[in-house]
This record gives C-alpha cells, structure tokens and sequence, in this order.
C-alpha cells in the first residue's frame, strides 16, 4: 500500500492510502481521486501504484503535469521516489512511499466528506478478491490436457452437483415470485441498495425452510448468491463481467458458459437454472435501452452500463438456446501507455499517430473481429482537441470520449410493426447538419462509406472510423465495395479517386496467433497512379519468433519512409522528430 499526502488550498492535508492498480485524476466525477478544479482537465494524469513505486502519467491534460517542479511529457510513465511532489493544478501530491505506520506530526486526517475523494481502496480490494479469483482458476486450468477446454472454477460448484442446485434454485425462485414481485417494486421506484436488500433476506428465510438437504461442497451462501443474481442482476454474468482479467464472456444456452482470458478460451463452472434465466438477463440487458428480443425480432445488439458491447440471438435462430456475446470493455480506458506496455504498438508510433489526429488527417483503422479496433479508435479519439465540437455516430454507444463538447449518436432498429428504422447512414448525413470539427463513426459496414467519403472531401477533415479488413490493402478493396452498396453506380475509377483524396492514414490492427493484439502496419495513401491507389508503409510490425513460453517475438519497425505530408506538420509547428521515420535509427518497440 502506498501513502500519499493531498495538499489543497484552504483544506488543510489528507492523507490518502492507495493499493496496486490504476488511479485516474481529474475534475471529472469519474475520477479515482475527484479533484474539482477549473485549471484541472476532466482526465487530468493516472498514479500507476506498484508495492514499491509509483509512476505518474500525464493523459494529454491542458496545464500539464509537474513532478519536483519539471513539466513530465504526455502519455509517458514518470517514476517518483520517495520525497517527490506532483503538483497538478493547485493540487500538491506528496509521496510518503509504502505505508511504515509512521505518522508526520503534520498530518491531519481528512473530514468524513473528503475521504470520499480517494474512493477506490475497497472497490480495488474487491476487484482484486476476484481478480484473484480468476488467477488461480486459470492456473487450474491450464494443468488439463492441451486438447480439452480448460475449466475456469469460478463458483466452486461440482459439475456433478450443479442438477441438484439448480433443482433448488428453481423452487427458490418460484417461492420467491410469491413473496416478492421485484418487477413492480422496481417500477415502483424502489432503489436499487433497497431492492437487493429485499431479495437476499427473503432468499435466506426461503433456504432456511427449504427441505433438500445441499450437496456435498456447496454452502447456502453460494446459492444464495446465485439466487440475488439471477433475481436482481444477470445471474452467473455478474462475476464474469466484474472480472477486469476477463475480456470476452459467451453463454450457449443455460448450461454452457465460456470467457476468454488473455486470447485463451476456457470454459467456466458457472450455469443458469434453464433459457428463462437466459432470457430474462438479456431483457434486463436491452430493456433500459428501449430495444426488444422476441420470435418476431430474435437478434439483439445493446451495451451494458460500462459500455460492454452486447449481442444476442435466441430461438428460433439459435438451436442450442439464448446466446449471448459479451465483449467487455476496461473499467479504466486504456492509453497509449497501456498498449505500448502490452506491445501493441511503439511509443513512436502513437506519437505520429497523435500528430496526425491533430493536423487533421483521415485514417481509417482496418482489423478483423476482436482484433482491438474499437480500443484503438477510443484511443485515437483521446488525441482530438477538448475545443473542438465532435460527433460520434454508432450502432450501439461504445466510445468513451473525454472531451467536453461530444454529441453521441446512436442508431435505431425497426419497431415491432418493421418501421422506424435509423440507420448509420441516415445519422451520418443527418452530422452533416451538425456542425461537426469531427466526425467519428463506429464502423463502416455499409452505404454510410459513401457519405463518410463525401465528409472528409468536403472540409470535415480529421474524421476517424474503423472497417473489417486483413491488411491495408484489403481495406481499401472493402471501402470500394462499401461504396457501391450505397446503390449508385459509380464507376471504379471515381470511387478510388474519392478514397486516394479523402483517406490519408491506415493502421491495421490483428489479433495474434498467441491472443495478443498487434498494430502490424501504419500505412499512408499517397496518390493515384493509374487506376491503382498507390500507398506506402510508414511503420510495420516484424515477428522475429516466438519466446518460451508461447507468444510472439518482434518489434515494431519504421521503414524508412517518410511521410508526404511533413510540410503541414511543420506549418502546424508540432514537435515530430523526423528521425523516428529511419529504418537506420535502431528506434521502435522490441517486445
């Protein structure tokens, strides 16, 4: 645990303990450490808190960020030592180190109301019970042969067990329907705290007077718990979603629930009591968002409140059951730094990629399903000016934009009766009307290319979308076929002629063979020569093997060209070191 002591004006001192994890700083309410100051941005600097150090990194902020009085460089992690002081705004931090139990005679302990700032000790100390949790699991799990699905043990419950418990569960429920109606007390507008509360006595009081005696290895608590989910939450979902190590969550009916865990699949322990339990979890998902599943509409896409993309499909479509997918996102967003740690991409890299955001340049980020564009797109996002107004336009609401002037857009399906229906394309021309600095659209998947390309050719410079494609050439063959879907037969040469104009940056992001995700390439278009679109590889990733234990080896390379448009970053007078572009400069991120 680290000990840090918060200086503000006219509060006096606080003492702040803060375990291993990730705080965020700012004035946004968001914030781990809520610091409501004009001079302070929204998401000011991130404390990354080991047991022995603590490292501080500016996220782009406006005034910057200070330590022992020397301005630190965005976006890089900047280890302190004991004694140091980070000053943001007219905030001081002073760092005490590990926690010795000694306490300065200056000290004075925070009010009630100011403890609140630093929020997160108990939220982390739960977060890491279950990350935990999933740790030893996986550890489990990986001693099963390498031709079965491991199993991830998260509720403890034996399979041979789990007929009789969801036997149980079943009376459970059914009684507990009786004695409360959850449905109408939530209508009612009971609170949420007021509601769980209900649910677990009443669960209790029903156990306790329930004959079958448990099987051998399972105690009250846990089907209690089970029950609080299944009854108030999303049953056997809760844990998975709240497990930070786990990115992606799919339930093939009742019995079959898997996770991926850093590119593995494994399958869990955990199962709901039959499709109603299934089912009554993805109305809880879709219901808020005023979207609907039944026979006459059997698929589904949502989000979840941390912006968890959702998508369901149940019977007649799915034959084994309701599904559902579950592509989790990071409580914390993640930065450039937290990719360049996981060796997605080079520091250099994100510094020409920030550089080329700011001077306004289109770029496209190309990548197959699950690859990590979205993230890549949140990130690219964090670059864009706080001034300027921005529109982002998405099947459903996935990015998580800091900027103050955000207009989010989000489109609709049909109603029960087939009518209704927004599309991307209806929201991308409707923008347009808007009065957008920037355009950002989720993914192009159909006719909107056409209007995203009239966009950027007609002075929305700066616009950021992401599109389904293998490599970067592969994304310019799909951007043509995006075209012509838009129902105008255009001829091929004009419609390369509207994308050599309009796109200028391609990053193409995969996912790995070892479940690792990569920015292979940074390609930029150049010009038309002929009737083909000519292009140039800026940065690519080269494998140069594999390490002991199973994951790529390589590093992120410049090839030694150098972007057409260096003269508009000059005019723009931001500090970009040409000789990052040098192949011969020994610069890029060896993993």
């Amino acid at each position: 645990m680290y000990e840090i002591i918060i200086r503000q004006q006219g509060k006096g001192e606080m003492l702040g303990k803060l375990v291993p994890g990730v705080y965020r700083i700012g004035s946004s309410p968001a914030s781990h450490i809520h610091l409501p100051h004009p001079e302070i941005s929204g998401q000011h600097a991130q404390f990354i808190v080991s047991e022995d150090s603590l490292k501080v990194v500016d996220t782009g902020s406006s005034n910057g960020t200070f330590v022992d009085g020397v301005k630190i460089n965005p976006n890089e992690p900047f280890e302190t030592s004991i004694g140091s002081s980070v000053r943001i705004g007219k905030v001081e931090f002073f760092l005490k180190g590990p926690e010795t139990g000694q306490i300065l005679p200056q000290q004075v302990q925070a009010p009630e109301k100011e403890k609140t700032q630093v929020r997160s000790a108990s939220d982390i100390r739960k977060q890491e019970d279950l990350n935990s949790q999933i740790q030893n699991a996986v550890q489990e799990a990986k001693k099963t042969s390498a031709e079965t699905i491991p199993i991830l043990r998260i509720s403890g419950i034996p399979f041979q067990a789990r007929p009789l418990v969801q036997e149980i569960k079943k009376r459970a429920h059914i009684e507990l329907l009786k004695r409360l109606n959850l449905k109408r007390m939530a209508m009612a507008g009971t609170s949420e705290a007021e509601l769980s509360e209900k649910a677990k006595n009443t669960i209790h009081e029903i156990l306790a007077e329930l004959s079958i005696p448990l099987p051998q290895g399972v105690s009250t608590e846990k089907i209690e718990k089970e029950l609080v989910h299944e009854a108030i939450g999303l049953g056997p979902l809760e844990d998975l979603i709240g497990m930070d190590d786990i990115s992606e969550v799919m339930v093939n009916g009742p019995d079959n629930v898997y996770v991926e865990h850093k590119g593995i699949i494994f399958k869990t322990d955990t199962a709901f009591a039959d499709n109603h339990q299934v089912l009554a979890a993805i109305e809880r998902i879709v219901s808020p968002l005023g979207r609907r599943i039944d026979e006459s509409s059997p698929m589904v896409d949502a989000r979840l409140k941390d912006g968890s993309r959702v998508n369901a499909i149940i019977p007649p479509l799915s034959l084994i059951g309701p599904t559902i997918t579950i592509r989790k996102f990071s409580k914390t967003p993640l930065q450039v730094a937290d990719l360049a740690r996981f060796g997605s991409i080079s520091l250099d890299m994100a510094k020409f990629l920030d550089v080329c955001v700011k001077i306004r340049k289109n770029i496209i980020i190309s990548g197959g399903t699950g690859s990590g564009k979205t993230t890549l797109l949140n990130i690219l996002s964090s670059f864009l000016p706080n001034r300027e107004r921005i529109v982002t336009i998405e099947d459903a609401a996935e990015l998580q934009l800091r900027q103050d002037h955000v207009v989010r857009l989000e489109s609709r399906p049909p109603n029960i009766e087939g009518k209704g229906e927004i599309a991307i394309r209806d929201l991308v021309r409707n923008s347009l009307r808007m009065r957008p600095d920037r355009i950002v659209v989720g993914e192009c998947r159909g006719g909107e290319a056409l209007d995203m390309l009239q966009a950027m050719n007609t002075g929305h410079d700066g616009s950021l979308t992401t599109i389904h494609a293998n490599t970067p050439r592969d994304a310019l063959s799909r951007l043509e076929t995006l075209v012509l879907m838009a129902g105008f037969d255009l001829p091929l040469r004009a419609i390369r002629e509207q994308i050599a104009s309009a796109i200028t940056i391609i990053v193409q992001i995969n996912r790995e063979r070892d479940g690792t995700r990569k920015v292979t390439n940074i390609s930029e278009i150049t010009k038309m020569e002929g009737e083909i679109i000519t292009m140039q590889d800026i940065f690519v990733f080269k494998q140069e093997g594999w390490t002991a234990d199973d994951k790529i080896k390589g590093s992120h390379i410049p090839t030694g060209n150098i972007p057409t448009f260096m003269e508009d970053i000059k005019r723009a007078k931001l500090d970009l070191d040409i000789s990052i572009f040098s192949s011969a400069s020994g610069r890029g991120g060896r993993l």
